[in-house]
């Protein structure tokens, strides 16, 4: 989440996250009317909690277990999306265990070039009939509410999905984010952490087909349900577990590749 969507600066942000604003360090960047923002930015996936005096992400409060979590997949035809855009975005809800709801579709496009269509088996004709980028993205908007953010590698999609959102007039993402690669590097050990080398290692997904939207929310989802299994009981709420998806060490990994071995 970059801090001119919020309006605030960095160590601000921090606060938010960590030990709380006052209400007059927020009147002081936001004005007055700052409720009225606080308001906005829960429309845009972000809530804000007032404990203690203070105000904060009120994911500082919510314990992992009854947090939602949305884990996104897009595919595009192109890295760039000033001129490229959405082809296809899936998700799942996951909360305490369960799948709690599902999302997914093809978007119309007007082109996809031979490498994609390689990569995604995507062609143009397969998107004919998919409904306008616009629909799709207010429809996986309502979808994710305030959900956090999941995804492997998060800040490509994030920053596409919220990128697409101002294109169509919609404000940017707010959405508190988890990246499961990130995550991943810190609760398991692995030669690679590519999603695809992680299936095939875990065997997240035995019906994984690679660089296809729901297909690639599925194994992120058993990713996630590993990790998390492998944390302590130091991580209490979800702003714990952002930090240490960000902030812990690494593991290290093996020295050679125990998948070639076995194929060996």
């Amino acid at each position: 989440m970059l801090s001119n969507d919020l309006g605030l600066d960095a160590k601000s942000i921090h606060k938010l996250s960590t030990n709380g604003l006052a209400r007059e360090h927020l009147v002081r960047q936001l004005g007055d009317n700052f409720g009225v923002q606080l308001e906005i930015w829960r429309a845009q996936g972000l809530d804000i909690a007032k404990e203690f005096g203070h105000y904060y992400f009120a994911t500082n409060f919510t314990k992992i277990k009854d947090e939602v979590f949305c884990i996104v997949d897009i595919e595009t035809n192109g890295s760039k999306v000033e001129s490229h855009q959405i082809i296809e975005i899936a998700a799942i809800k996951y909360k305490n265990g369960e799948i709690i709801g599902e999302y997914e579709s093809l978007v119309k496009a007007k082109e996809i070039n031979i490498h994609i269509q390689e990569i995604t088996g995507i062609s143009l004709e397969d998107t004919l009939n998919a409904p306008e980028l616009r629909t799709v993205l207010y429809e996986f908007k309502e979808f994710l509410g305030d959900a956090l953010f999941v995804a492997h590698d998060v800040k490509f999609d994030y920053r596409f999905i919220s990128s697409s959102f101002v294109k169509f007039d919609l404000e940017p993402l707010l959405n508190r984010s988890l990246c499961s690669l990130a995550l991943a590097q810190r609760t398991i050990v692995s030669y690679k952490y590519g999603l695809a080398y992680l299936n095939e290692t875990f065997y997240f997904n035995k019906e994984a087909t690679h660089h296809r939207a729901m297909s690639d929310v599925k194994t992120t989802l058993g990713l996630l349900q590993l990790s998390l299994s492998k944390l302590d009981d130091s991580i209490k709420n979800v702003e714990d577990l952002i930090k240490f998806s960000k902030t812990a060490k690494m593991l290290k990994r093996p020295k050679f590749d125990p998948l070639l071995e076995e194929k060996n």
